[in-house]
């Protein structure tokens, strides 16, 4: 790969950040991470799973820390309930308040849906091929962060 590629490859990184800045706006106080979070809850809910901090963390591939801050912040906000497990105490459960869920769907199930119809002459494949490449591209970064971090 030439040295140009590799800057196009970071072009098109930017391109996509600024991409995502185009979603609609949220509510005041609300993070975009909070729409991520409800969005893994609904799915592993949607499985069969109850839901804990850990395995929002292992979705987003998110520390552990940073999970719990933001899972805090949703919880007095009202978009998250906590749920202690009946079975083992030590255990919290986190699920969906109504207000959460209308947020979720709002800025997840419309949006998308709606813009499902543009993004028509962008094939399975191809969306795949874009996704595949920049988990890559993240992973060999993440790697390379740590290395020279040492």
């Amino acid at each position: 790969m030439t040295n140009e590629k590799i800057k196009r490859m970071f072009d098109a990184c930017y391109q996509a950040k600024r991409i995502r800045e185009m979603l609609p706006s949220l509510p005041p106080g609300v993070m975009p991470s909070y729409i991520q979070y409800l969005d893994v809850i609904r799915k592993l809910e949607g499985q069969g799973t109850g839901v804990k901090v850990s395995d929002i963390s292992d979705a987003l591939n998110l520390p552990r820390p940073g999970v719990t801050r933001t899972v805090k912040e949703m919880e007095k906000k009202g978009y998250i309930c906590k749920i202690s497990s009946p079975d083992d105490g030590r255990v919290t459960y986190i699920s969906a308040t109504e207000e959460g869920e209308e947020l979720s769907k709002k800025y997840d199930e419309y949006y998308f849906n709606d813009l499902r119809a543009d993004l028509s002459d962008i094939t399975e494949e191809e969306a795949d091929g874009m996704i595949r490449t920049i988990e890559k591209f993240y992973k060999i970064m993440c790697e390379r962060r740590e290395h020279f971090d040492k």
